[in-house]
């Protein structure tokens, strides 16, 4: 037997020994066989940011009135009925609607505004607007922004679900008035003033109209 040969059984002798001992160590497959799935890692409970404790303050109430006043309370009913209903978002509408409705009087012209003003109150705009012009004044205004807008106070009526909620404005507008001639008899068209008001809006709550109407002004 030559030595080419002899290696060549030593080698393939080698080969089934390997052979042998990984079948031993690790085992054997029939087919594919998907790889083992990675071990799940364990959850853990994220905490929400600004999560809301059950049965804890309504912070969209509590940052506008006292927790525990009458305000927060009627606040809290208008939500029973209207679960939609923000006081935020409350807030952002009458921004825009004081300055709307402001302007809308400042210029004589009430007519775009009317569907947000109650017949009472737009009868006490619509006569200082007649006023001005059998004078025969205009009036030329800007508004410039808002200095200061909070919820003043809060309630309602469960009977018949209306509620009323009186926001404090302190805006700052320009505003001149001028004669027929065109000659400035008050104001000035440069000098930025206040302007302070008190406005009560009123909503039936629960009802499909959105709109909240202006009841009721004072300074």
């Amino acid at each position: 037997m030559n030595s080419s040969l002899i290696q060549l059984l030593v080698l393939a002798g080698i080969a089934i020994f390997l052979i042998l001992r990984l079948r031993k160590v690790l085992g054997t497959r029939d087919g594919f066989e998907a790889p083992p799935a990675p071990a799940p890692i364990e959850a853990r409970p994220r905490r929400r940011e600004f999560e809301v404790i059950e049965g804890g303050p309504d912070r969209d109430i509590t940052d506008h009135v006292a927790e525990g006043s009458d305000a927060a309370r009627a606040l809290a009913a208008m939500k029973t009925v209207e679960p939609a209903f923000a006081v935020g978002e409350f807030l952002h509408g009458a921004r825009g609607a004081y300055e709307m409705i402001l302007m809308a009087f400042e210029k004589g012209d009430l007519d775009p505004v009317l569907p947000f003003l109650s017949p009472e109150v737009y009868q006490s705009f619509a006569e200082v607007i007649d006023r001005r012009q059998s004078e025969g004044l205009t009036v030329e205004a800007h508004f410039v922004g808002l200095r200061e807008l909070a919820l003043q106070d809060a309630d309602f009526d469960r009977d018949t679900r209306e509620a009323n909620l009186s926001v404090r404005f302190v805006g700052e507008l320009t505003s001149v008035a001028r004669n027929a001639a065109g000659e400035i008899v008050e104001g000035s068209p440069t000098e930025v003033r206040r302007q302070r008001d008190v406005w009560i809006f009123t909503r039936r709550m629960g009802d499909k109209d959105p709109n909240w109407q202006l009841t009721a002004t004072s300074e």
